[in-house]
């Protein structure tokens, strides 16, 4: 248990270092035109000195909320505002696939055509007609990935609940505050590690594993280079599933940042008491009160 103390602490002292050294050498990790640099952005991303950065970061920033409550309210804003641009943004994602749909049903089914061609800046993008049907899925994914922040700000997830609604302001915050610490961020965190190394694999080559160290990357850097992946499930189908990867990792990155907002938020509401509730939440209008009071109990 000692030495487990250690550990940790020793790395929550490193993260300032490593912070420092990563802001006053950005050549050494984003310099792409240099293999090296290349495969040390990919180590580091899902690395235990990343965590102990972004641990350290989050300990820090807490701190200083504590301290000073209107900074934490500011963090809290920011975040939500991200997830609800964010979300926001990519909700049109839905539209879009609605309106291929409706296309794609008319050309195949009523003119019969096979491929569609575009060209609006001179340069020709010719697919097989299942290829845009393949990459509805992409759309679907961008919603799912993008807007779970979002969804989570609006209040819109399904919520089973046994004890929730019977407690206390108060209580329920704590309950908030030990899921976001216990659930959220943890399974992210997890989840974050396997997709990083995963979304690489098909990026470049030779595969890169989470079990390889820096020296051995570093090696590997001589023979590294782009090998995007571009098979699809079928011949002319959609060939840019390397996108569903990419999707998975902002998913995680989302969900962890949204988690660190609900965390500071239920604090937040925690010590200012019940009049807090909702403090600076910008919740989309619905424009329909049964509509909206169905989403409060959801």
């Amino acid at each position: 248990m000692l030495d487990a103390a250690l550990w940790v602490i020793t790395n929550i002292g490193a993260a300032f270092y490593n912070t420092g050294y990563a802001i006053l050498n950005p050549g050494t990790w984003l310099d792409w035109s240099d293999p090296v640099a290349k495969v040390r952005f990919i180590y580091y991303g899902g690395s235990v000195e990343f965590f102990f950065v972004v641990f350290t970061t989050f300990l820090v920033l807490t701190g200083i909320g504590f301290w000073k409550r209107t900074f934490l309210w500011g963090l809290v804003r920011g975040l939500e505002g991200f997830a609800n641009a964010l979300g926001r943004f990519a909700a049109w994602a839905g539209l879009l696939m609605v309106l291929q749909q409706i296309m794609i049903v008319f050309l195949q089914r009523i003119f019969r055509v096979s491929e569609i061609t575009l060209g609006p800046f001179g340069t020709v993008f010719t697919r097989d007609l299942s290829w845009y049907s393949e990459e509805l899925k992409l759309y679907n994914a961008m919603i799912v990935c993008l807007c779970v922040s979002y969804t989570f700000v609006q209040g819109g997830h399904v919520r089973v609940d046994l004890v929730y609604a019977a407690v206390s302001h108060r209580t329920k915050r704590v309950i908030d505050m030990l899921g976001s610490i216990l659930f959220m961020m943890p399974v992210m965190v997890l989840t974050w590690m396997y997709a990083w190394f995963f979304m690489w694999r098909h990026l470049v080559t030779p595969k890169i594993s989470a079990s390889d160290n820096l020296d051995l990357l570093e090696r590997k850097a001589r023979i590294l280079k782009w090998n995007v992946e571009t098979i699809g499930f079928s011949p002319n189908g959609f060939d840019a599933y390397f996108l569903f990867k990419v999707l998975i990792v902002a998913f995680c990155g989302c969900v962890f940042l949204q988690a660190c907002a609900f965390f500071w938020r239920s604090y937040l509401e925690f010590v200012e008491g019940e009049a807090s509730a909702g403090k600076y939440l910008d919740k989309d209008k619905l424009g329909d009160a049964e509509a909206e009071r169905a989403a409060e109990i959801h």
